[in-house]
This record gives C-alpha cells, sequence and structure tokens, in this order.
C-alpha cells in the first residue's frame, strides 16, 4: 500500500508543477493537461485439480495518468502514468510469492511502478516516440499489454509512426526494456518491431509485421481483416505467420527456430445475436522445427480464459472454438464459448476442452462504471499430455474510469 501512495504523491506533484514557467520568456513548460484515472477492483478464484489448495485474490488496480503539451511546441507532448495494485493483505491466498507454494497461482502481484514516462513529436501525419508506453498491435497476439492482469504491462521503445497515406499506417520501434505483469522489469531486450497494415475498404484490410524478438526467435505474417453487411453484420480475419532463427541477439546469445502459425475466424452480428467459429493453428517441436511461440501476447484473448495454453505446448496446439452470445443497449454483453485442443505432434494429442462463459454490462445509476462476472472451465486431456488436470477460474469485477 505504502508503494501505490507514493505513487499517488508523485503524480500529485508532477501535476503542481502545471504552473511553472521558464525565467523570463513566459513560455510554458506544461499546458493543456488532461488527467485520466481507473480504478478496477476484482475477486478471482483458481482451482486446479492438482495437491494444492485453491487460490483466492481480491485485488484493485489504481491507474492515474496525466498527458500535456510541453515547452509551446505543436505537437510535442509528455505523458506521465503510474499503476499499483494492492492486494488487501490477501497475499497467502492467490499462491504468488508462497515460499513453498501451497495456493494455486493467482499473477496479480501487489505492486506499483510507472506505467508511462513517454514524449511524442507529432508533424503533420508522423509520430516520433521515446519511452515508456502501452503497445498493443492489432488484437494482440503476438505484442500486447496483458491488460487483463491488474499490473499491465509497459515498453520501453523508441519508434516512428506513419499515416501520411490514406488508409496506410507503419510504425517501425525498437524495444528495449518491459515491466508488469509478474512485477519483474526487463532491462536489456534489443527487439525490433515492424508492422504494416492498409485499409483498401471496410471489407479488407491487409497487414504484415516482422517482430523480431532478441535471442528468441523473428516472426513473419501477413493478416486479411475485415466487415461487410450482408443483411446482418459479419467480420473475418484470416492469417499465417512463420518463425524463422532471431536476427536480433542479446550478449551474442543465438536462438534457433522454424515453425509456422495459421488463425482463421468468421463471426457475425445479427441484431444482437452474437455467433462466430474460429480456427488456430500453433506448430509442434519435430526434428528441425520448434514450437511457435508468442512470448510477449496478451495470451489470456487467446486458446481459453482459464490460461492453461500461456505457454504453447511442445507438441504445438491446435484450438478449433465456437462462440455464441448476446449483445444490446441496457442489455450489456453475454458470451459463451466451446473450446477443443488437440496437439500438432506426439502420441498424447488430445489436450482436453473449455467452456467459458462472461456476463457484462454498464452499472446503472454511475457513470463509466462497467460490472463483469467471468467463469473458465479447462477440462482436462488425457493421460500424459501435459494437461491432465481440470482447471476451473471464476472472476467479479468492477471497472470505474474516469
Amino acid at each position: 500500500m505504502k508503494k501505490i501512495l507514493l505513487s499517488a504523491v508523485t503524480l500529485t506533484a508532477i501535476l503542481g508543477s502545471t504552473n511553472v514557467v521558464s525565467a523570463n520568456d513566459g513560455i510554458n513548460i506544461l499546458d493543456d493537461v488532461k488527467v485520466s484515472g481507473q480504478i478496477r477492483p476484482r475477486y478471482e478464484y483458481a482451482d486446479k485439480d492438482n495437491t494444492l489448495d485453491a487460490g483466492q485474490a481480491l485485488t484493485s488496480r489504481i491507474k492515474l495518468n496525466a498527458s500535456s503539451n510541453i515547452f509551446g511546441v505543436d505537437g510535442l507532448k509528455a505523458n506521465v502514468g503510474l499503476i499499483g495494485v494492492y492486494d488487501f493483505g490477501w497475499t497467502s491466498d492467490n499462491g504468488f510469492g508462497q515460499v513453498p507454494q501451497t495456493n494455486d497461482k493467482i499473477v496479480d502481484p501487489s505492486a506499483a511502478m510507472i506505467s508511462n514516462l513517454e514524449a511524442t513529436y507529432t508533424i503533420n501525419k508522423t509520430t516520433l516516440h521515446a519511452g515508456r508506453g502501452q503497445v498493443n498491435l492489432d488484437n494482440q497476439r503476438f505484442i500486447g499489454t496483458v491488460g487483463w492482469r491488474q499490473l499491465e504491462r509497459s515498453y520501453d521503445t523508441l519508434y516512428v509512426a506513419d499515416n501520411s497515406i490514406t488508409g496506410l499506417n507503419l510504425l517501425a520501434a525498437w524495444v528495449y526494456g518491459f515491466e508488469g505483469v509478474t512485477g519483474t522489469t526487463t532491462n536489456d531486450t534489443n527487439s525490433v518491431l515492424l508492422h504494416a497494415s492498409y485499409k483498401a475498404m471496410d471489407a479488407l484490410t491487409v497487414t504484415t509485421y516482422a517482430y523480431m524478438l532478441a535471442s528468441i526467435h523473428d516472426t513473419y505474417g501477413v493478416a486479411a481483416t475485415g466487415k461487410f453487411n450482408a443483411g446482418a453484420k459479419f467480420n473475418y480475419r484470416a492469417e499465417v505467420a512463420m518463425q524463422s532463427d532471431a536476427t536480433m541477439e542479446i550478449h551474442g546469445a543465438e536462438a534457433k527456430a522454424s515453425a509456422m502459425y495459421m488463425n482463421f475466424d468468421f463471426g457475425a452480428n445479427i441484431s444482437g445475436i452474437l455467433a462466430g467459429v474460429n480456427y488456430e493453428f500453433l506448430s509442434g517441436a519435430s526434428g528441425n522445427d520448434t514450437a511457435f511461440s508468442t512470448p510477449l501476447a496478451t495470451g489470456h484473448k487467446f486458446n481459453g480464459w482459464a490460461d492453461e495454453f500461456l505457454a504453447t505446448p511442445t507438441g504445438g496446439l491446435i484450438d478449433i472454438n465456437a462462440r455464441v452470445g448476446y449483445k444490446a443497449s441496457g442489455f450489456g454483453k453475454v458470451l459463451a464459448v466451446f473450446h477443443k485442443f488437440d496437439a500438432d505432434t506426439g502420441t498424447n494429442t488430445d489436450l482436453g476442452s473449455e467452456i467459458d462463459a462472461l456476463y457484462t454490462n454498464k452499472i446503472p445509476g454511475l457513470n463509466n462504471v462497467t460490472g463483469l462476472f467471468k467463469a473458465a472451465y479447462f477440462m482436462a486431456g488425457e493421460a500424459g499430455s501435459g494437461h491432465a488436470a481440470d482447471n476451473a477460474k471464476v472472476w467479479a469485477q468492477v471497472d470505474y474510469k474516469f
């Protein structure tokens, strides 16, 4: 709690400096300050069929952010943000940091960190960025902040982004560190992210990318996405990617990789009735091939909310899933998803199945407050698969943004 209070005091001190001007020329150091924040209390229950007791965690995320023009220069802005997670003294019940571990782990440590400390300069439609901030690319399958977890990840980057050509968005970034999720800091990454997308029309956006993660692997891919109306609202995604040996290195450490990825998704919204099917393929290790991996993804969004497959199994993963739900103003959104998991290679290929359910809605009478209830139940695969234990999780959450 002391870390969170210290973070709040620090931000208050920053805001208190908004009236400071330079000696005689009257140029504002900070101008047009905008403040935003979030308070997100959440209860999580995790119970895996193992020798550990169930894990429980009652945590609250507190985020404060202040952005401002600086030095009176058009297009030059600064952004400072703080994030803190308080666990209300339940550290003994979530398995995190227990020695020895007696409870199933819930990865929401009580911690505080600087989430944003960045400067941007925009001229015409080109932006230069330096410092710490959030980076979420596409659907976050490869690069994301893991915003579902209370201690959201931040990236330390230098990047240039450009959208001078209508419909075309370009990004080139060097990532030199990141922090968050588990409370640990990585200060030496030396990774390069290249990303380009072109929206030809609502029905077709083509995206290409090269994510060169130092001493891990290179990922090259292309995706086609779009939405269209044909008596109902439809959307789709078709994506293929490959992984190869790492181009970038950390301290001369080389890494070999050879893997494939595919993702095909089709969804529909028929007067608020939601339906969709998805096929995702992450190749497994075999011979000189390695398992396809996504170490900087927002993994919770994929392969079931029980987080059984945050790391790709050695034999790879085939996830065939279907979803159905309903969404309407005032009612909110209800969604159910069924997953069937199998391995790409190996002898024990049945990796189990999962049922997920969610309901979320704005809380009546409270501005900017959203409630959420979510549950996941993973049903074990065959013995020897590495996923032969049932896994249940439940969440209840309130989210207030200001």
